[in-house]
């Protein structure tokens, strides 16, 4: 039996303390009174996890181990090393006995006794209620220190400042540098001046040559608003600017949408926790007027302009750059998607353009329109994409292969009785008559888990007809008002039916998002699956 380990700590701090190594040392010794070896190729292993979440890398690398067959029996120093959540703690343990892996702990070995499942899930939800409660103190003792004066907000000091290495979280320790603290007082003195903007700012500061505050040689816009309306450098540091909140929209429609993060939503200032007092590099009129001019410059954004109709506005992306189209009109007659790849590195955050060709929009828009009320007027095109994103083919013999089971399964059942009756009468003996039922018995297993399959595609073969008959009933409704629709009512369609249009030179691939519940009718498709910033699946694709 191939033994594997698995040991996690949950700060980098503690891995730094050779925490790990300690786990690591108890479980070496443990294999060793069994007669076993540990091998570094057997040792699975997360430094500075937290064990409230299943996404570790060294976890999947186990999971996938398992899966694949080449772990019989994990062995870990206590449940809570595996996860301190109750209900994970139950899947994976669920996930890696299912696949015939063993999981044992040193605290306390686990057993078959259903004492023992009990003593392992009260223990589950001990270390899931500690973590809580270590949480709550940690943050109760943190608002405390910063209301006192004495802790940091910061994880990293501000563009300007430096900290103290032996105390990075003590405001005492926090000094200026020189270079740093000048660039930013000449970056609030050119930003109030008249006609000036983030991204004038942005170029200025890339034909000086300065670098980013991450080394790079152009400035973003965002970092620049970043320093722009940080109070910190009035001399006083505030707790609490922003509250997390989770995402609402993608990231990007042509990108995976892969580990999502919470959006920083800023507090109103009366809201703010003083903290504490640093040296300040502006003063405070200065910083008032580089907020007034913030305030001034957003009101006159571009982005504001709605003198052009566009059909598909910000849903169209670049095939060959993946970055989104930005809709602009030249002589006030011609008007294009434009890709943002095109456009000044700063905003593009490329080296080169984008050698994609501007799509001419009043052109696209109808093509986009066309091709839509083509698919509203032939539903089946909805069914198929269905059965195509769903598997496709769908047992038409579903009921003949249900009875050859059910015969199957009755066919066995009478053997077993033969040979019991077999071994009653004596004709044969005990181990030959184990033998053949435990043979029996996994036949009997195997035609159970194919009729358990079975009903699960009956039941999504029923769904997906369910799903196809209130698509098919959308198209039929939304038919009546496409001739008469203008350009409000067609936008309203668009926003609701196309997840994305990618143009690539004369190919263009239309993302259709079709509602299959009447709920589905009243949002976007990100806003209706809140499980799409979690999930990798993506919408059915038609056309």
């Amino acid at each position: 039996m191939k033994t594997a380990v698995y040991v996690r700590v949950s700060t980098s701090r503690q891995a730094q303390t050779q925490t790990i190594d300690q786990q690591l040392d108890r479980l070496r010794a443990h294999l060793h009174v069994c007669g076993e070896d540990l091998a570094s190729e057997t040792i699975f292993r997360d430094d500075g996890y937290s064990g409230a979440t299943l996404n570790r890398l060294g976890l999947d690398r186990l999971r996938d181990a398992v899966r694949a067959g080449e772990v019989e029996r994990v062995l870990v120093t206590d449940p809570d090393r595996l996860a301190r959540n109750y209900v994970q703690l139950m899947v994976l343990l669920e996930e890696l006995e299912r696949h015939g892996c063993q999981v044992a702990f040193l605290d306390r070995p686990m057993g078959r006794d259903p004492q023992d499942h009990l003593l392992l899930q009260i223990r589950g939800a001990v270390a899931e209620y500690e973590r809580t409660l270590i949480a709550e103190r940690m943050r109760r003792g943190r608002q405390m220190k910063l209301r006192a004066g004495c802790l940091l907000p910061w994880t990293r000091a501000p563009y300007g400042y430096r900290l103290d290495p032996d105390r990075p979280r003590n405001p005492a320790g926090v000094t200026t540098e020189p270079t740093e603290a000048a660039l930013v007082r000449e970056v609030f003195t050119r930003f109030i001046e008249d006609h000036a903007s983030l991204f004038s700012l942005a170029k200025h500061l890339r034909a000086l040559g300065i670098a980013s505050p991450t080394g790079r040689p152009q400035w973003s816009p965002t970092t620049l608003r970043g320093i722009l309306t940080n109070p910190s450098y009035t001399g006083q540091v505030f707790a609490g600017r922003r509250r997390a909140r989770a995402p609402r929209v993608r990231r990007s429609a042509t990108h995976p949408i892969g580990r999502p993060s919470n959006s920083a939503v800023s507090v109103p200032a009366e809201e703010w926790l003083p903290v504490a007092s640093v040296p300040a590099l502006i003063s405070v009129e200065l910083f008032e007027q580089a907020q007034a001019k913030l305030a001034q410059n957003q009101a006159f954004a571009r982005r504001h302009n709605t003198r052009h109709e566009y059909l598909l506005r910000a849903l169209v992306s670049c095939g060959i750059c993946q970055s989104s189209c930005v809709c602009r009109t030249l002589h006030s007659e011609y008007g294009y998607y434009v890709c943002r790849g095109k456009g000044d590195p700063i905003t593009s955050r490329r080296t080169e353009p984008c050698p994609a060709r501007y799509a001419p929009a009043r052109q696209l828009d109808e093509v986009v329109w066309q091709d839509l009320c083509a698919l509203l007027t032939a539903p089946e095109q909805v069914a198929q994409a269905l059965a195509r994103a769903h598997g496709g083919g769908w047992l038409p013999d579903l009921q003949a292969r249900r009875e050859q089971l059910r015969r199957g399964q009755r066919g066995l059942e009478q053997q077993v009785e033969r040979l019991t009756d077999a071994y009653l009468i004596g004709v044969m003996s005990l181990p030959e008559y184990q033998r053949r039922r435990q043979a029996a018995d996994e036949r009997m297993q195997g035609l159970r888990a194919q009729a358990e399959q079975l009903e699960a595609q009956a039941d999504r073969h029923a769904r997906l007809a369910g799903w196809a008959a209130s698509a098919a009933d959308f198209c039929r409704r939304v038919q009546a008002g496409l001739a008469d629709a203008d350009v409000t009512r067609r936008r309203q369609i668009v926003e609701l039916l196309i997840d994305r249009v990618v143009v690539t030179g004369s190919e263009v691939e239309i993302r259709y998002v079709i509602p299959l519940s009447p709920d589905g009718e009243r949002g976007r498709f990100c806003h209706l699956r809140k499980d799409y910033f979690d999930d990798v699946t993506v919408p059915i694709e038609v056309g």
